[in-house]
Formats: structure tokens, sequence, C-alpha cells
């Protein structure tokens, strides 16, 4: 299955901000790559080129493909309310994202592989597709041969991050989606309107 796979602190860096979490090689350089650096002329940007970054940064930093992500806005336009967050939601209701976001992995990547590789239940089935849309009250657990694994137990140790539309229980090492997050819930720091606009031309 196609996705990015290239070195992801270049396009950090291209973005200006970590959008793949923390990252020590772009806290070194947080500046955009290139031969000159900080030094090359940087003219002011069109409005087309903003809104593009913008939609190009909400992609990468969920590892969604174009077409993945033009689907997921002709849904949210569809679904009524506001477009943009309700796409946001829909990206967060991604089950490789909510095991991202339940701590069972330290990245949306690592996430995804864990889906991928039957490593993941939703109400007690084994989902092995990163892009499956987990519902409200879904639970999202650990496979029972896989509780064991290593790369499981240090992203749960390592993980402190709570987040309101889900719970954990770690003993059970399994989650609930409560619900779709409200858009001030979500730590994302997309100007989503701006995609909203991109794709409304």
């Amino acid at each position: 299955m196609a996705r990015y796979t290239g070195p992801k602190t270049k396009i950090a860096r291209k973005f200006g901000e970590a959008i793949f979490g923390d990252d020590k090689n772009f806290e070194k350089r947080n500046y955009p790559p290139g031969q000159h650096g900080n030094a090359r002329r940087r003219g002011k940007k069109s409005e087309y080129a903003t809104q593009l970054m913008e939609k190009q940064k909400a992609k990468y930093a969920y590892g969604i493909l174009e077409r993945q992500f033009s689907n997921l806005f002709k849904k949210a336009q569809a679904a009524g309310g506001i477009t943009g967050e309700v796409l946001l939601q829909l990206c967060e209701a991604r089950l490789d994202n909510v095991v991202y976001r339940l701590g069972v992995s330290k990245s949306r990547s690592g996430a995804r592989q864990l889906v991928s590789h039957r490593h993941i239940t939703v109400n007690g089935e084994i989902v092995n597709i990163p892009s499956y849309s987990v519902q409200a009250g879904d639970v999202i657990a650990v496979r029972e041969k896989s509780k064991s694994l290593v790369a499981i137990e240090d992203a749960l140790a390592s993980n402190s991050a709570v987040y309101e539309w889900l719970t954990w229980n770690n003993d059970q090492k399994s989650g609930t989606f409560v619900k779709a997050p409200e858009r001030l819930q979500i730590p994302e720091t997309f100007k989503e309107q701006l995609i909203v606009e991109l794709y409304s031309k």
C-alpha cells in the first residue's frame, strides 16, 4: 500500500513545525530544507500556496494519501455542520490515529503497522485496515497474543497524553472511543478553513 516513507524531519522543516511528534533533529534545524537554508530569500506566499501547504501538512501528519483525503473531504461536506471541523473529526476517527492517541504506539506510522499486522481488535474482532472509521462506543484493544509486545509496552509506559474523547484501561490494554472530539479538543494546529477553501475552488 502506497504511503510516504521518506525522511520525516525534512517534511517537518518544510512546514516549520514538528508535525510527526517530538523530533530532536527538527529542533536543531527548524528552518526550511535546501542548499541555502535560512539565507535563501523567500517571497510572500500566494493564497493558493498557503492553502495547499495547510492541506499537505494535514495529509502528512495523519498519513493519508490525496485520494483518501479528498474522499474524507467529500464525506465531511455531505455530513453537514462545519466542514473543516468534521474533516478533522473523520481523520481523528481513523483506527490508526485512535491507536496512536490511546498511546499504544509512539507514532501514527507505528500505529498503522500494528493495525496492518493484526495486533488490534475493535469490539473483539481483529481489524487490519488502518483507515477503518471508529464509531462512538467502539472498544479498541490490543489482541491477547500481542499484549506482551515490547513496542506496545514501551509506548504505553512513556505515554502521558490524556484525551477527553477516549478512555483507557491499562490492565486490559483496551480503550473506548467515547465520541468524536470537538475542534478545541484536537491538539493539531491546522487551519482547516484553508483546506476547505482549497477544495471549494
